[in-house]
């Protein structure tokens, strides 16, 4: 399947304002993209990119005063595959795990694995190991946690999201990644973009999701306690500790969202090669 996707974001500064964005497509997706996600902004500034210490691609700017529009346009082939599910991977002991994936055991920003460790062992330390623990922490936060855009706050910890039983989607990340830490298990934080392909209406605002990466049976396997059932189209930008990792812009200085938009459509193949030619067409005139 072939998926359009991209963004536009508009920021007002007050002053000369340095940002960092986390907004390309991860580099394991390179051999999937027909366009790639290039940064364009209005007015027309240098743009420098750059690998995070995660391996993220990422990008630095200075907005000047006044509005900054930032867009890209992304044409991908997917496999239209729903994510995979592996009910028998395994739990590995704390001391067989690779050293890469340690930091992914230990609290972080949004995760706090010393408040939210007696709580996951009293809700899961009966629970079998591997597979099962994390899927039966996703049931729970799934079930737990009410789904709302008016429960945001940039501030919002996965302890908060615990007692509050709201938030977003990165919400309810934050606090299965806290459990599977609590139950020695490495979780990472992953955002990008989550079409509807394949999810029965009413479908919302295009947005960027949120979800996690558990290590089990030598690997890392895709979980999603927002949706709670495997989806199509899941196209990755960036991983990390959690959200503070990698936020999708971050400013050296006060800046002001004026607007935000988020696209990702299934087209059909036609389409796509017409979409293509023209814009090759436009390039070379």
């Amino acid at each position: 399947m072939l998926i359009k996707l991209g963004y536009e974001l508009v920021y007002r500064c007050e002053r000369p304002t340095p940002m960092l964005l986390a907004l390309t497509i991860h580099s394991s997706r390179a051999a999937d993209l027909i366009v790639a996600d290039h940064v364009v902004t209005t007015p027309p500034l240098a743009v420098t990119a750059y690998y995070d210490s995660f391996g993220n691609r990422c990008s630095r700017l200075v907005a000047p005063v006044g509005e900054t529009r930032l867009r890209a346009d992304a044409l991908l082939r997917d496999s239209g595959e729903a994510d995979e599910v592996a009910c028998h991977a395994r739990q590995h002991p704390v001391q067989a795990l690779p050293e890469e994936t340690l930091p992914f055991l230990l609290g972080s920003r949004y995760c706090e694995t010393d408040l939210l460790g007696p709580v996951a062992w009293e809700l899961f330390g009966q629970t079998p190991e591997g597979w099962a623990r994390v899927q039966a922490i996703c049931d729970f936060v799934h079930d737990r946690v009410t789904f709302g855009y008016e429960h945001a706050r940039a501030t919002k910890t996965a302890w908060e999201t615990y007692q509050e039983r709201t938030g977003v989607c990165r919400d309810y990340t934050h606090l299965a990644i806290a459990m599977c830490r609590s139950m020695n298990i490495p979780a990472r934080y992953c955002t990008g973009y989550l079409g509807d392909m394949g999810a029965p209406p009413p479908h919302g605002a295009g947005d960027f999701a949120a979800w996690f990466e558990a290590y089990l049976d030598g690997r890392w396997y895709t979980f999603d306690p927002r949706n709670n059932v495997p989806r199509v189209g899941r196209v990755l930008v960036a991983r990390g500790r959690d959200a503070a990792d990698v936020p999708l812009s971050h400013s050296f200085g006060l800046q002001t969202l004026m607007s935000f938009r988020v696209w990702t459509d299934e087209v059909e193949e036609a389409a796509a090669s017409a979409d293509l030619h023209a814009a090759r067409a436009g390039t070379s005139a």
